[in-house]
């Protein structure tokens, strides 16, 4: 988090700012599923879910206590447990259950159409109302990543899909109440705290599962680990959430859509995982759907 305040430090005046933060956090995020891929070379998926959650949350809660955050009001804390149990526990969870049956590829395109459920909800949530050109450039990305989708799976989906479904319902959630509190207290204070209201949780959960599930320390596996925690889970979500609360949750979530192209990059350079000629066209048309919702006004 504190490399995440210095970055913005640094460039937060070149770039627009809140633009900036949340592809920043994009970013991070796809790397997320190659990071997890790694990990279960090493841990069982409610292992690794449980150590990711309690590494990042011992790190959030040091630098509370370091930098002598208050406790967050009591009208805040239902905001923040919707964050930890989308974001910090339920996607995590779901996506690395579904990660044992799915390719890395096939879950970054599913996942792809977590942009449009985040503006949906944001919308409801938030109380506004994106322009006509906003919404038909958002459904149009969000047909591309399901058609392509489609072709990756040749036209059946996998078990894991219930998972992954599951996962978008629960962050975009997540993202749209961390949006709203990151407006009112500084991004990773939310994060922060969120992680904190999780802690208890995963070192139980860490403690069970290591018992119960086998494991073995790799170099991937251990490097998986830590991006999960550190990378993910600390930088990640700070800078999304700053950039949600500069921005606002429609048009940062948009920015997603290009989330799971990156994700097959990575998949391709980190995995070795095949990618489809299909990937450029998908590629061409979600830059071109995400070009259109930045530019439409609210």
């Amino acid at each position: 988090m504190t490399i995440a305040v210095d970055t913005e430090r640094r460039i937060g005046s070149v770039l627009p700012r809140g633009g900036l933060l949340a592809a920043l956090g994009v970013i991070s995020f796809s790397l997320t599923f190659p990071g997890t891929a790694w990990g279960l070379e090493s841990f069982g998926p409610w292992s690794l879910v449980s150590l990711r959650i309690a590494l990042s949350a011992l790190i959030a809660s040091a630098l509370l206590l370091g930098q002598r955050v208050p406790v967050p009001d009591r009208a805040h804390w239902g905001g923040l447990a919707v964050v930890a149990g989308g974001s910090l526990i339920g996607f995590p969870l779901l996506t690395t259950l579904a990660l044992e049956t799915s390719t890395t590829s096939h879950a970054a395109v599913v996942i792809g159409l977590l942009p449009l459920a985040t503006a949906a909800l944001g919308a409801v949530r938030t109380g506004r109302r994106p322009s006509r050109a906003f919404w038909t450039a958002a459904l149009a990305g969000a047909v591309v990543v399901a058609v392509f989708t489609v072709q990756q799976s040749g036209g059946a989906l996998s078990a894991g899909d219930v998972y992954l479904f599951a996962a978008l319902l629960v962050c975009a959630a997540a993202y749209v109440e961390g949006g709203r509190l990151a407006a009112v207290m500084p991004g990773w204070q939310v994060v922060g705290w969120a992680l904190v209201l999780c802690l208890p949780f995963a070192l139980a959960g860490s403690a069970v599962a290591l018992a119960y599930e086998p494991w073995r320390l790799t170099a991937h596996g251990l490097a998986g680990l830590l991006w999960l925690a550190v990378g993910s889970n600390c930088f990640g979500l700070y800078v999304w959430y700053r950039g949600l609360a500069a921005v606002g949750v429609t048009k940062a979530s948009q920015l997603q859509l290009a989330q799971p192209l990156l994700t097959l990059v990575w998949s391709v350079l980190l995995l070795g995982e095949h990618l489809s000629p299909a990937a450029p066209l998908a590629a061409a048309g979600v830059l071109v759907c995400i070009a259109v919702t930045q530019r439409a006004r609210s």
